[in-house]
C-alpha cells in the first residue's frame, strides 16, 4: 500500500469515526442510570410454582373492601367490567367466537394474579400496596370466580397451590409448570 492509499484509509477512518460521533451527540439523553438499589425494587417477579412471593397474607373478607376502594371504579362493581375488563363471571368458555377472559375462565396461574396485581395495580400509584394487600386483592378475586371460599387464606405456602381452572390451556415456555 502506497503512503496516499494509507493517508486515503487513515482520512476516511477518521471521517467514519467523526460522522458516528456527531450521530452519537444528536441522540437525545433520555433518563438516567438506575442504581443497583432501584433495579433490586423493580426484580419482584413471582412465578407459577411461587418463587419471589413475600411474607404476608390475606383473605377474600379482607380484599373485598380493597378492590371496592382501589379496583371497582374501573373494573366494575364485583369485577364484572366498567371501563376496564370484567374480570370476574363471564359465561363464554375460551372454545367459543367471544371468549370472556376473566381470571377464572382464562389465567393459568394464581400467583400471576399476586404478580401483576403488585406491578400494576391500583392504577394511580403502582406498586404501592402491600404484600398483605395485594394477597387479600388476588384472593378476592380468586373468591369472585368460584375458585377459592370466602375465608381461605392466600399466602406463599397457598397461592401456589391454587389450582386454576384453565391450568392446563396453556404451554409453559418460561418455566415449568408446577404440578
Amino acid at each position: 500500500m502506497s503512503t496516499r492509499d494509507s493517508r486515503a484509509l487513515v482520512a476516511a477512518v477518521l471521517l467514519g469515526l467523526a460522522a458516528i460521533a456527531a450521530a452519537a451527540e444528536s441522540t437525545p439523553r433520555l433518563g438516567r442510570p438506575v442504581s443497583p438499589e432501584q433495579a433490586a425494587t423493580w426484580d419482584r417477579s413471582v412465578f407459577p410454582d411461587g418463587r419471589g412471593l413475600p411474607a404476608g397474607r390475606g383473605s377474600a373478607v379482607e380484599g373485598g373492601p380493597l378492590f371496592d376502594r382501589h379496583c371497582a371504579a374501573c373494573h366494575g362493581a364485583g369485577a364484572r367490567g366498567a371501563s376496564a375488563e370484567e374480570l370476574a363471571g363471564g359465561s363464554e368458555p375460551l372454545t367459543s367466537a367471544t371468549p370472556d377472559k376473566t381470571i377464572g375462565l382464562y389465567w393459568p396461574y394464581a400467583t400471576t394474579i399476586f404478580d401483576f396485581t403488585r406491578r400494576a395495580k391500583p392504577m394511580g400509584a403502582p406498586g404501592s400496596l402491600s404484600a398483605d394487600e395485594v394477597y387479600a386483592l388476588t384472593a378476592w378475586l380468586l373468591f369472585a370466580n368460584g375458585v377459592i371460599g370466602e375465608r381461605d387464606e392466600m399466602n406463599a405456602s397457598t397461592l401456589p397451590r391454587v389450582r386454576m381452572p384453565n391450568r392446563d390451556g396453556f404451554v409453559g415456555i418460561d418455566a415449568r409448570p408446577p404440578r
